[in-house]
């Protein structure tokens, strides 16, 4: 049991560790944690309401043991082998983040546990899933890699809503194979993308998950052709369609955005759904949600849909410029998400769609090169400009290539899309600020990098909202 043990969290700023560090709370584990980003504004919306929970928090430097020594070590995947405060404590014993999430899951009594995964828009679904619970009149749990602001408060960052031991929403993470330390009850699986693996590696990571879940699933079609023949025949399975035009028993049949809206029917009904986010994207996370309920025994009715705060960081407009383009703040960091956040502004504006992405490693950066730009070529348009900071470091290894100027250089090559490079902010804000007009849209995008909200509050003329005190 880990009521009254001592968990410390290297890297607890970390979207994701920071939610289980708050799981690890309400179930009366005393939590500490350091972070390389403490003391930085662009953190404090996350950090603020965790001190305020009573979590104590230490720059990452070692110095966490003059308080006396936890019982074990959080780490993830980020945290590389010479970080100061494993140097500082090589005797402690240390736990990964999943392996960690596994113990809480089963510790916290849930009769029913839901992992949200995919490739692409498992924070939102995740977000959402728990709100349509809550619309529903359930109480459910929410561990979550994004900040929901339904459950965002001053003492709740919002990626992790406490509940009663009913149902567990949680996401689980495929960009290191940690999903596969997880056997929940239900599983949605939403997409499957080239983020961090070929397909076919993923196609494996994802058949031995599901098979260890224990009761049913929701597929999207294309998941569920990859991993069909390793699916156990004793696992439920329902598949959704994510093509336009596509029929099935699961489907979205109709999809009209307006005034930042949706209006969408399913195949299984002639209900229409008003759902408060625009984009075909969107429309099929809600689809996956209503291919779930069912299987949990309740019903999908519209009201379940009806609100949804939305994610923070996830199509999320941050005001108008001075001049009347809209600016969106927006995680997307890999080339389906880009594709998907610019494909959701063009139903949203009728102008110029000014896409400005920073990279979040040299590493992710390397290997999404070609297939950005081949995802890219049918979205853009005649007008539209994407504009590339240089790749987000947070420190270790790294070659630093490739740089933003080299493939800046090479799309110029082999695209007739204007593609361009800013090494600094103040540069990019004054160029998009002087083209930007109203009808057009300024859509920021990138993962890890908290500052980038607020650049966008600043573009917008906004005061960045580094906190809810």
């Amino acid at each position: 049991m880990i009521r009254n043990s001592h968990w410390h969290f290297v890297g607890i700023g970390g979207i994701g560790m920071s939610a289980l560090a708050q799981f690890a709370r309400a179930l009366g584990c005393r939590v500490s944690g350091s972070d390389r980003g403490h003391g930085r504004p662009e953190n404090a919306r996350i950090l603020e309401p965790l001190v305020r929970q009573g979590i104590r928090l230490y720059p990452q430097d070692g110095s966490f043991r003059r308080d006396g020594d936890p019982d074990v070590l959080i780490w993830s995947t980020a945290i590389e082998a010479d970080n100061p405060d494993f140097v500082a404590a090589p005797e402690l014993p240390r736990k990964h983040r999943s392996q960690a999430l596994a113990q809480l899951i089963r510790e916290s009594g849930a009769a029913c546990s839901i992992a949200v995964t995919g490739s692409c828009g498992k924070s939102s679904v995740t977000a959402w899933l728990t709100e349509a619970l809550v619309n529903l009149g359930e109480n459910p749990r929410m561990v979550n890699g994004a900040l929901s602001k339904r459950f965002r408060s001053p003492t709740a960052a919002g990626n992790f809503r406490d509940g009663d031991e009913k149902i567990l929403v949680f996401e689980a993470d495929e960009s290191d194979k940690s999903l596969t330390a997880f056997a929940p009850d239900y599983a949605i699986v939403l997409n499957i993308g080239t983020d961090h693996y070929d397909r076919a590696e993923l196609a494996r990571v994802f058949t031995e998950f599901l098979r260890r879940v224990k009761r049913g699933a929701v597929l999207e079609r294309n998941v569920y052709e990859a991993v069909r023949s390793g699916l156990p025949r004793s696992l439920e399975v329902a598949v959704f369609e994510s093509e336009p035009g596509r029929s099935g028993e699961h489907a979205v049949t109709d999809c009209h955005c307006a005034e930042g809206r949706s209006r969408v029917t399913f195949s299984s009904g002639p209900e229409v759904y008003l759902l408060p986010q625009p984009g075909w994207h969107q429309a099929l996370n809600a689809l996956a949600i209503h291919t779930l309920l069912p299987l949990l025994g309740l019903e999908p009715s519209p009201q379940a849909f009806a609100r949804f705060d939305g994610v923070w960081r996830r199509n999320d407009r941050a005001g108008f410029t001075p001049a009347g383009a809209l600016v969106c703040d927006d995680y997307a960091h890999n080339p389906e998400k880009i594709v998907s956040a610019i494909r959701t502004a063009r139903e949203t504006v009728p102008g110029r769609i000014f896409a400005i992405f920073q990279p979040h490693g040299y590493g992710p950066f390397g290997f999404m090169r070609e297939a950005l730009l081949a995802q890219l070529e049918p979205v853009l348009r005649d007008g539209d400009e994407f504009l590339l900071l240089p790749p987000y470091y947070a420190g270790g290894t790294s070659s630093f290539r490739p740089t933003s100027e080299e493939v800046t250089a090479d799309y110029r090559k082999r695209s007739r899309h204007h593609f361009d490079c800013f090494t600094d902010r103040g540069e990019l804000a004054a160029y998009v600020l002087g083209k930007a007009g109203a009808g057009d849209e300024i859509l920021i995008m990138g993962a890890r990098d908290n500052s980038l909200s607020d650049f966008a509050a600043e573009l917008a003329a906004k005061e960045p909202e580094s906190s809810l005190a």
